[in-house]
């Protein structure tokens, strides 16, 4: 059982809100850092042997919402829903991924289709300058992937990509900072007290654990 109460993780997330509409107007998604424990991991799948991991407050500000994020101003992943769960001290949230460049064909903006979202677990840090402070211990993020580089292309064909996203576009591959093959990652896939097994919800027929 979480000790944060759901006021104090609902109060959290608004602020996570807020400091999102902060982001998006200024295009700098870095101040978004110091939402996360010294100490967090930030991950995420690009193919199966392909995987995003930052580990700690300074990575996740350099590489997550740094180097990830450039290139992509005037997008937004707006919240369509979240969900907390503040017995195990989680969020779930379920983000739209749009570019803010209009399709000409059809007025509105280039969206990555499919359900992107984040997974977010919480904790009230203890010592330090965020000492009693809520802050996020890990992050997982989901998105299409395909879905990803078909909006991406189709932003290109049109000749709508500004230098900035094409920039982007042209960085990738395992000599990004924070790319890892599945077997180097320095974090686990899955957020660590849950790859534990500390909330597994279903047994298999056998009863054991998958």
């Amino acid at each position: 059982m979480s000790e944060l109460t759901r006021a104090e993780i609902e109060e959290f997330w608004e602020s996570w809100l807020e400091a999102n509409r902060t982001a998006e107007r200024t295009g700098d998604w870095r101040v978004l850092a110091e939402s996360y424990a010294e100490d967090a991991t930030y991950g995420w799948m690009y193919s199966p042997d392909e995987h995003f991991m930052a580990v700690g407050r300074d990575q996740i500000r350099d590489w997550a919402i740094g180097i990830e994020m450039d290139g992509l101003d005037g997008w937004h992943y707006d919240y369509m829903c979240a969900v907390v769960d503040e017995a195990k001290a989680m969020v779930v949230g379920f983000w739209k991924q749009r570019s803010g460049i209009v399709d000409d064909a059809t007025g509105e903006e280039y969206e990555i289709l499919g359900i992107g979202g984040s997974w977010f677990g919480v904790a009230r840090q203890s010592g330090g300058a965020d000492d009693g402070l809520v802050k996020i211990a890990w992050q997982r993020d989901w998105f299409d992937m395909p879905s990803t580089a078909h909006t991406f292309m189709s932003i290109v064909e049109a000749g709508k990509a500004p230098d900035t996203l094409l920039k982007r576009m042209s960085v990738g591959g395992l000599k990004v900072p924070g790319h890892y093959r599945l077997k180097d990652l320095p974090s686990s896939v899955w957020p660590p007290p849950v790859e534990a097994g500390e909330y597994v919800t279903q047994e298999t027929a056998q009863g054991k654990t998958q």
